[in-house]
């Protein structure tokens, strides 16, 4: 069971892929390039989006169009004309910020986290665009905010703080707000020397996590911690994934070139490329921005 490269595409950070089951395609951002891309898996085709400042996050509307967090905080992104609208920035004025991973809960709000440039720690923090454009903080000092996934009975925020090498666990009220202080459901072995970066979760309750320096994506039971299974890849910066597919079952991972020398890229030519992997399994629908 290996993963195949569909798009060798060299990003230098690929990252937050999304399946926008109305268009059949996956979404996916190149964060240092500003660009949204969109990648027909039937065709293995894909073209770009560009916006003005570096990219975190996309997801489609409702409406037919995108929200994507930004390091210019949160925009609204025209697929046909192109044309970017400022929505909120929740950061403004700290250049030194740029928001990261984000995903839409099972209410219909995009959920996404901030960091610093330079790592520095606790200087990220989580927010919360409302279906109104509104903008709210839900939790404060994290250093890179990174996969976030909802439980399949809707009681649990799952969410990454990479340096700290777990997947937290916040209890939700039955509205999807944050009841309480979060718990370790996941630890990643500090012995892997690799971070746990983006997420997803099966139709099993069971969270895919991509390593970022561990060269895989590995399967997760929340509920003990236990690890279930481990796909390789040919590359070590793997970023994230995502199900995706008219059924459900295709998982697309996205990797990053970003920071390898020359010895690196040569081992690792599809570095920066996404890959697809079918697992005889199905994950959850990805949601939409309710507007």
């Amino acid at each position: 069971m290996k993963p195949c490269c569909v798009l060798d595409v060299q990003a230098g950070l690929a990252e937050g892929p999304h399946w926008w089951a109305e268009k059949g395609v996956f979404l996916w951002v190149d964060i240092e390039a500003s660009r949204v891309g969109l990648f027909d898996p039937v065709a293995r085709s894909n073209r770009f989006l560009d916006l003005p400042s570096h990219v975190g996050a996309v997801v489609p509307t409702t409406a037919g169009d995108l929200v994507a967090a930004t390091a210019q905080g949160f925009v609204r992104l025209d697929p046909d004309s192109g044309v970017v609208t400022a929505l909120h920035d929740p950061e403004p004025g700290r250049s030194e910020h740029r928001f990261n991973d984000g995903k839409c809960d099972p209410w219909g709000r995009f959920w996404a986290g901030t960091m610093a440039y330079d790592f520095s720690p606790g200087a990220g923090s989580l927010w919360r665009l409302n279906n109104d454009f509104s903008c709210s903080l839900q939790w404060q000092e994290l250093t890179i905010s990174n996969g976030l996934a909802w439980s399949l009975d809707r009681r649990f925020l799952y969410l990454i703080d990479s340096p700290t090498l777990t997947v937290m666990a916040f209890p939700l009220t039955s509205t999807g707000g944050l009841a309480d202080h979060p718990t370790t459901c996941i630890t990643i072995p500090a012995e892997w020397d690799a971070l746990p970066d983006g997420m997803c979760i099966d139709a099993e309750g069971k969270l895919w996590i991509a390593l970022f320096c561990g060269s895989a994506v590995t399967r997760w039971d929340p509920q003990d911690g236990r690890l279930m299974q481990t796909v390789e890849l040919p590359c070590c910066q793997v970023t994230s994934c995502c199900f995706g597919g008219p059924d459900l079952d295709q998982l697309l991972i996205t990797t990053a070139r970003r920071g390898l020398d020359a010895q690196a890229l040569g081992d690792q030519p599809l570095a920066g490329g996404l890959f697809q992997l079918s697992l005889g399994m199905k994950g959850c629908r990805s949601e939409m921005f309710r507007v």
